[in-house]
């Protein structure tokens, strides 16, 4: 869904979030007269810029919005005016800081309201424009929220243009404004530019265009690092990736060369700030340097740990302060050699030390409970995966007798009818491809678990069904183990809760329809999913991965992606028209649906205000060509592969619009909280969800069966990724748990004057309160003990949707830091 992030750089031009603006703002004071606009602008220094840019560098001229120059068509152009620096303020994060530079332009009283203005950077280094605003003689702040590097002229061979934050559909855009408009949409989609499509993209250019995901392979190091190309083909379907346009690899023109470094092509408007590139780069090599050098890993890391409390030294300070050669050279195939240097000179000062993960801090045994293990398909880091049976699987091996002897009482058919019996499914979708998963010591199954709902609201894992396809000559096998409290049964019965998490693990990671914004894909393209990165290394799917995630794509539908309809597909809730969201949920006690389902409203009302406040009925929509352009592109173009589906959205209503831009939030919001943040509380402890084995469950009889019978749980951690490879994984969850200081969240504005409207900002703070609402009953049901799956055994008070960032106790837990508006992690 990456062709969906053109709308973050298009909004400067006012072509996809569209409003109107009703003010008349006109500067004048006295006829004839000249006026003076103050102006000001607020530049983020780079690491390596220790003092602030010179002004004289910059220049910056205004275009009005209301009066038209007659010879160019466009909105008067004022003068020229350098920047003058004005003070510096300083940020919590460390020596992170703003340079607050001022204009004075003078111009004519008849030169109108102030809403785009030019800048030109002669100075020779880039520089991070975060905001702007222009004071007009009458006191009224016009604002720019710009959030956008700015590179030299010599480079860009032109000025940038940046819109005010009002917001016009294009039948009201001022006449001023039109050929901006238009000409801006032209830089974006690279149709000013007649060497657009072969030229590589430079760092510095600005052009939104669409490309298949050919850029995985690295064949230059050999043929075990070639991939398939993703999209474009009915083998391999796809949402396309933003087009680098770099030079095709030498090894063959079908597949594009790769970076080296991570300075991979991505539109100025959407590169990280200065801050959060420096965060993201500190908090993975803290986590390398952490995970990468305890004592522990002086030892061969491709062994397995001795203990559980072994494992626990993961998280200690206590390290040995070097890196053997061959850590250095597994890491030297995933990290620029300069960030491997800059993990080194880490590991050399104070010891670092990472907090225990929150699955142990109640009970270092917990994540072998049962309960527990169900809860966490309710209120863990994916509890978008498990479905209500209304029949029971026909091509499942079990036998329906076994399973009714544990439903206490209820018969199978009364247990279906009244929505007792549930269903974790890793079955059909991997079962194809366990074969060529299960080469080069990895072993993995196809997975059925089934769970049965208790009076006390809480899932009581029942059967747990594992599958292997056979040879050519030779039938598959399925085996299946049931719970037990003591002896081999519950050595075995753990084994297999182990083969089902690291499936459950696999597919929250892949599956495709979480995509990240356009720098943090550019930076997994390099790193994450490329042949031999981190997920191949660290995934029981390894080399097929992103195959897999094609293969889980092409069942992917849009109109499947709001929470009320997923829940209704996979029988976790009826239609209700007369609910608030729609749906009636069939288990009372399921905190991501209770809590997500509030936060669904709250954003869909959020929507519809919004939207039916500039669109005044449906036949403005169908008449808007930039929406429907932008709409037909993400069909047609970004799913280029599905266009054809019947299942898409007609945006020819209020009622369509609403929806597809409330799911469209919703995913890059609150889902992607609820899946995202908890992974190092969950995930952080391997051995509660681990993201691959390297042991199957022995049969009886064989060698491998008495090796367990002697020790179960050396066997058990035996079957768990080596120390590498856990070292590494943890350090990823550790990552990508993370929030960085300048998120904006779900109800925050992201500056004083982000929309030049009063209605709308007054109806932005009623959500903003919807939301304040709702952590209040949040925090009201976690307190309720009737509601046994906010906590479980675990006690882990579920807060991945609480919206809150304020309080400090939030910011303390590691599941608790908000809803953040977009994907950045």
């Amino acid at each position: 869904m990456e062709g969906l992030k053109r709308v973050s750089s298009m909004k400067r031009c006012s072509n996809v979030v569209k409003t109107k603006i009703v003010n008349n703002l006109n500067p004048i004071c006295h006829a004839g007269q000249q006026l003076t606009l103050k102006g000001k602008f607020f530049i983020t220094l780079t690491q390596d810029q220790r003092k602030s840019i010179p002004g004289k560098f910059i220049s910056v001229q205004i275009y009005s919005g209301t009066e038209v120059d007659p010879i160019t068509g466009k909105g008067k152009l004022s003068e020229k005016a350098v920047l003058k620096h004005d003070g510096t303020k300083k940020h919590d994060n460390g020596d992170a800081k703003t340079m607050i530079y001022k204009i004075r332009i003078n111009v004519y009283s008849h030169f109108g309201t102030p809403r785009a203005f030019l800048i030109q950077n002669r100075y020779k280094k880039r520089f991070f424009l975060q905001s702007a605003s222009i004071e007009t003689c009458n006191n009224h702040i016009i604002h720019f929220d710009c959030n956008s590097w700015v590179y030299p002229i010599k480079k860009t061979k032109s000025d940038r243009l940046f819109f005010s934050n009002a917001c016009y559909i294009p039948s009201e855009t001022p006449r001023a404004l039109m050929e901006l408009r238009k000409e801006e949409l032209e830089r974006l989609r690279g149709e000013s530019d007649v060497n657009s499509e072969s030229e590589e993209r430079k760092e510095w250019g600005r052009i939104y265009e669409y490309d298949c995901y050919n850029d995985l392979s690295d064949p230059e190091k050999g043929p075990e690092y070639l991939r398939p190309i993703l999209g474009a083909s009915w083998l391999y379907p796809y949402p396309r990736r933003l087009r680098t346009a770099r030079k095709p690899s030498a090894s063959g023109p079908a597949n594009e060369s790769r970076p080296r470094n991570f300075e991979i092509y991505v539109p100025s408007d959407e590169r990280f700030s200065p801050n959060k590139m420096k965060e993201l780069k500190s908090n993975s090599i803290h986590a390398l340097a952490h995970f990468l050098s305890p004592k522990a890993l002086h030892q061969q890391c491709s062994k397995s740990f001795e203990s559980f409390e072994d494992i626990l030294d993961l998280f200690s300070a206590s390290r040995n302060q070097r890196i053997e050669g061959w850590v250095r050279d597994n890491l030297n195939k995933m990290l620029p050699i300069q960030n491997l240097e800059e993990i080194i000179r880490l590991i050399k000062n104070k010891p670092l030390e990472l907090p225990i993960p929150e699955i142990l801090s109640e009970n270092a045994w917990v994540w072998k409970d049962d309960i527990e293990f169900g809860r966490q398909m309710l209120a863990g880091t994916h509890p978008i995966k498990i479905q209500c049976l209304k029949t029971f699987p026909t091509q499942s091996s079990i036998n329906p007798s076994f399973i009714e002897q544990r439903l206490e009482g209820w018969t199978l058919p009364q247990a279906l009818k009244h929505g007792r019996l549930f269903m974790l499914d890793h079955h059909d979708y991997l079962y194809p491809f366990l074969n060529r998963i299960n080469i080069n010591g990895v072993c993995a199954y196809a997975s059925r678990t089934f769970l049965f709902l208790r009076s006390d609201g809480m899932l009581k894992p029942m059967a747990i069904e594992l599958s292997l396809p056979g040879s050519s000559l030779s039938k598959g096998i399925s085996r299946v183990f049931f719970p037990a409290k003591q002896g081999i049964e519950a050595a075995l019965w753990q084994l297999a809760k182990a083969h089902v998490q690291a499936n459950d693990t696999k597919a929250k990671l892949l599956n495709p329809h979480f995509k990240d914004t356009m720098h943090i894909n550019a930076l997994a393209r390099i790193i994450l999913i490329n042949s031999g990165g981190v997920l191949e290394r660290t995934l029981s799917s390894g080399e097929i991965s992103m195959q897999l995630s094609s293969e889980l794509y092409k069942e992917w539908r849009f109109d499947e992606q709001g929470l009320p309809a997923d829940l209704i597909k996979r029988g976790m809730a009826i239609k209700d028209e007369n609910n608030p969201s729609g749906v009636q949920l069939l288990l009372q006690d399921y905190p991501y649906a209770i809590d997500g389902l509030e936060i669904w409203v709250a954003i869909k009302k959020w929507v519809k205000d919004f939207c039916s406040f500039y669109y005044k009925d449906d036949e403005s929509i169908r008449s808007d060509v930039e929406l429907q352009s932008w709409w037909s592109e993400i069909r047609t173009i970004g799913h280029g592969d599905k266009h054809n589906e019947t299942w898409w959205y007609q945006i020819d209503t209020t009622s369509s619009l609403v929806e597809s831009l409330t799911t469209l939030i919703w995913v890059a919001s609150a889902q992607h909280a609820a899946i995202n943040f908890g992974q190092y509380a969950y995930n952080g402890y391997p051995p509660n969800r681990p993201t691959l084995c390297k042991k199957f469950v022995p049969m009886e009889g064989t060698i491998q069966f008495g090796e367990f019978l002697k020790d179960p749980d050396k066997y058990f951690l035996k079957m768990l990724p080596n120390r590498f490879e856990m070292s590494l994984v943890v350090a990823l969850f550790d990552v990508l748990s993370r929030h960085t200081s300048d998120e904006v969240y779900l109800g925050c504005q992201l500056s004083p004057g982000w929309i030049d409207s009063e209605s709308i900002q007054n109806r932005f703070a009623e959500f903003k309160e919807e939301l304040k609402e709702i952590q209040a009953r949040i925090l009201e049901r976690n307190r309720d003990p009737k509601l046994k799956n906010r906590r479980g055994p675990a006690k882990i008070d579920y807060t991945l949707l609480y919206p809150d960032t304020s309080s400090s106790w939030s910011r303390t837990a590691l599941t608790c830091r908000g809803i953040p508006n977009s994907i950045s992690i």
